[in-house]
């Protein structure tokens, strides 16, 4: 317990130590309180050239819903077991109707006694966000106690699994199923991107996941197609909320944005948040990469 205590304020002391020392892009943070000020609701941004080491922030250590971007921190914590030699990568499952999320999940569509090999559930639930592979998935991480743990090892205070995880009712009644902050969500993305979490091999194979979207239509629309980006996005009623690690030309750059309390609760391509979620990304692509003369390709709407 020692150990843990003394590893857990380490880590704690070093992110604390490290963004105070962090420099501001001016520019670019002008640009970030601009974008975000009138916004009908609560939004949180954090940006992070990962070439120049500047950022840009506007309520970035805000807590807010992650809805589905907290299947990265469940995702860790499945390769967390995996390399201590407690789940086996390769193992074969058997799906259960008791694992049944109601929805338009692939898995949620398999017959009792179905099996299944562990990587597809771990690819569904990151590619697809399959809601049913990623309750699945937390309880054979050992549940949101052992995700919570892994992440407060990593120094993120902030990031935390609250559905079906004991004492966190509370924090599920005001965040859903987790909750973490902009910066701390960027953070997680960039340490998986360094080979830093869990391991060289288990980062390596995360990223590989985090690569390969199903849902493109928000801030990965506004990125060219022949671009490798990373990425999770997030949504319920009043939240809409992403995560985007771009390997641009020029250099990487990662950047989180997260709202709550929209007014705007429509599940339209026009939801404000979404449309912000989009203003954001195109602006960072064209700020990162400013002799790209890269648009979406006229009538793109249509597959949105």
């Amino acid at each position: 317990m020692k150990k843990f205590s003394a590893f857990f304020v380490a880590c704690f002391l070093s992110l604390t130590a490290f963004a105070q020392t962090e420099k501001v892009d001016v520019k670019l943070n002008k640009m970030i309180n601009e974008l975000a000020k009138d916004f009908n609701g609560d939004v949180g941004i954090y940006v992070k050239s990962l070439k120049t080491g500047k950022i840009a922030a506007f309520n970035a250590d805000t807590i807010f819903p992650t809805a589905s971007m907290i299947k990265v921190p469940i995702t860790c914590g499945i390769f967390d077991k995996i390399e201590k030699g407690e789940l086996d990568y390769k193992a074969q499952l058997t799906y259960k109707d008791s694992l049944l999320y109601a929805g338009e999940d692939i898995l949620g569509s398999f017959k009792n006694g179905e099996k299944i090999w562990l990587t597809k559930v771990l690819m569904l639930m990151i590619t697809t966000s399959d809601n049913t592979a990623s309750l699945w998935c937390q309880s054979l991480a050992g549940t949101g106690v052992a995700i919570n743990n892994l992440m407060a090892q990593y120094g993120l205070q902030h990031t935390r699994v609250n559905s079906r995880t004991p004492d966190r009712q509370a924090n599920q009644r005001k965040y859903g199923w987790g909750q973490t902050t902009p910066r701390e969500m960027a953070t997680l993305l960039t340490l998986i991107r360094d080979g830093k979490m869990i391991s060289p091999a288990a980062s390596e194979r995360i990223y590989r996941n985090l690569i390969r979207i199903y849902y493109d239509k928000e801030a990965l629309s506004e990125i060219p197609p022949y671009v490798q980006v990373a990425s999770k996005s997030g949504a319920v009623n009043a939240s809409r909320s992403e995560v985007v690690l771009v390997n641009a030309p020029h250099g990487d750059y990662v950047f989180c944005i997260t709202t709550k309390n929209q007014k705007d609760t429509r599940w339209v391509y026009d939801n404000e948040g979404e449309v912000l979620v989009r203003k954001l990304s195109k602006m960072l692509w064209n700020y990162f990469e400013p002799k790209s003369k890269w648009e979406p390709a006229k009538g793109m709407e249509k597959y949105h």
